[in-house]
């Protein structure tokens, strides 16, 4: 018997209405960097700047979502990292995360929730991580987790041994501190990258909620009358988000960043707010002792009463420390450049003036 040929292979031709919808489904691929506390002061720059860069497929978790956040046209998504859903929903599909959700607090009351929030919520949103495949955290820290002395005369790198003597009086730096921990532990293997942050207090425009400028506005009502006698660094909040979008790129695993402008004395500090603010720097300075001894028993006679306390104790006592430190190995490995300080004084103040205190 003759032999079949065989059949003829013929290319097919796709539709053009699948072409369509192949461009379709392009259209839905799901956001590749997430932003956790992307409303807060930090937060809402580094979105900003993300978006004006150009970056896209960017989703914003946070525990509300304001309007000018949606006017931006990113993806949002109303949650709490204590949440383990939420967390679920936040991570799906994303392969980098900017990790700021956090709490500022002083008062001690507030310990729980910012162990909540800092440590239990870190290890939920890095175990959450490993599961779908991101690769690289940023998060964002503080330098008081290491930079932070009694005397002044040592500026800490990032080889400095973490002050824990020291920061375990403050439930917001102790936070910080096994936040750290535990998202070095969670969050390590093969091709994974864990950076963190390390910045000193944050100035510049754009602090709603006074969680870092409200010493600024303190200074302005002429609420502080007597000079601390440590010292304090600061850096504009513009700048680092700037560096946390560069260690997104080249920051090395496991490494902390130290992110400072300057380390001033607290009465260089308010020299300076004087000059720009024309309100006149307090003169008084008491011994380190008595402030802080004062203060503790000032707030403690008020708590007993249940009534609100003239003076922060705990603020008190840590403006009695220095808070100095080297910013070096960012500026070295991320290219970190400070912009001056007085600008971003200046900016502050104005900031301040304009939202807070009727442009006076």
């Amino acid at each position: 018997m003759p032999k079949t040929p065989p059949k003829k292979r013929t290319a097919q031709i796709v539709p053009k209405q699948s072409t369509k919808k192949h461009a379709a489904i392009v259209k839905k691929v799901p956001p590749t960097t997430l932003i956790t506390g992307g409303t807060g002061f930090l937060g809402a720059h580094l979105v900003r700047q993300l978006v004006e860069s150009g970056a896209k497929n960017i989703r914003v978790m946070a525990t509300s979502i304001p309007e000018w956040l949606v006017g931006l046209g990113v993806d949002t998504l109303e949650g709490s990292v204590t949440n383990a859903d939420d967390v679920a929903r936040a991570v799906e599909g994303v392969t980098d995360i900017y990790h700021l959700a956090g709490k500022v607090s002083r008062e001690k009351d507030d310990a729980r929730e910012m162990f909540k929030l800092h440590v239990e919520g870190t290890r939920l949103l890095c175990d959450a991580a490993m599961k779908v495949g991101v690769k690289t955290i940023v998060l964002a820290s503080s330098s008081g987790t290491i930079a932070v002395t009694e005397k002044g005369d040592t500026v800490p790198d990032e080889t400095y041994p973490p002050p824990l003597d020291i920061i375990a009086r403050w439930p917001y730096y102790a936070s910080k501190a096994y936040q750290e921990m535990a998202a070095l532990e969670r969050f390590n293997g093969k091709g994974l990258r864990l950076v963190i942050m390390n910045p000193s207090l944050l100035l510049g425009p754009g602090d709603d909620r006074l969680s870092s400028t409200k010493v600024i506005l303190d200074f302005m009502a002429r609420k502080i009358t007597a000079v601390p006698n440590g010292g304090l660094s600061f850096v504009d909040v513009r700048n680092t988000a700037q560096a946390f979008r560069v260690a997104m790129q080249k920051g090395r695993h496991g490494q902390r960043y130290l992110l400072g402008a300057v380390n001033w004395t607290f009465v260089k500090f308010f020299d300076r707010l004087e000059r720009l603010t024309k309100v006149a720097s307090p003169r008084l300075a008491l011994p380190s002792k008595v402030t802080v001894t004062g203060a503790k028993v000032i707030d403690s006679l008020f708590r007993q009463w249940n009534f609100a306390s003239p003076l922060e104790a705990d603020t008190i006592e840590m403006a009695e420390y220095f808070w100095y430190l080297n910013h070096a190995k960012a500026r070295r490995e991320l290219g970190f450049t400070p912009r001056d300080p007085g600008d971003t004084l200046n900016d502050t103040v104005r900031y301040v003036r304009e939202n807070f205190l009727g442009g006076k």
